[in-house]
């Protein structure tokens, strides 16, 4: 068996206690792909204000805002990732990157310690 069958799941801590992790990112490729705030949700079966929300919090604690709202009207409003949001998602995704390149070793011992009726062996 080798480590890459485990999974890292990398949290930064922000200033004031904010969190960075796997689920925020990916709501901003969500976001990213559907172009709205609500379809990402749906895509992702949580509400809309749980989202607006999480997106609030990310916006609140980085210098520029990741995502950008427009109110409806002949476009119907919707939502694009910044380049700021574009930045997060990259430099999160190399960190997660790096960590599971750093920790390969321990994550396939960890992963021959397994017992042979665990899933994902």
């Amino acid at each position: 068996m080798t480590g890459e069958k485990l999974t890292v799941r990398l949290k930064i801590e922000l200033p004031d206690g904010v969190r960075l992790g796997y689920g925020k990112v990916d709501l901003l490729r969500a976001v990213d792909a559907h172009h709205s705030i609500s379809a990402a949700a749906r895509s992702m079966g949580m509400s809309y204000r749980r989202a607006w929300l999480l997106i609030d919090e990310l916006n609140r604690s980085f210098a520029d805002p990741v995502i950008e709202t427009s109110i409806g009207g002949r476009g119907h409003g919707g939502a694009t990732l910044t380049a700021t949001g574009m930045r997060v998602v990259e430099l999160y995704e190399a960190a997660c990157t790096k960590a599971r390149t750093a920790l390969d070793e321990e994550l396939c011992e960890l992963a021959g310690l397994l017992g042979s009726d665990m899933p994902n062996n």
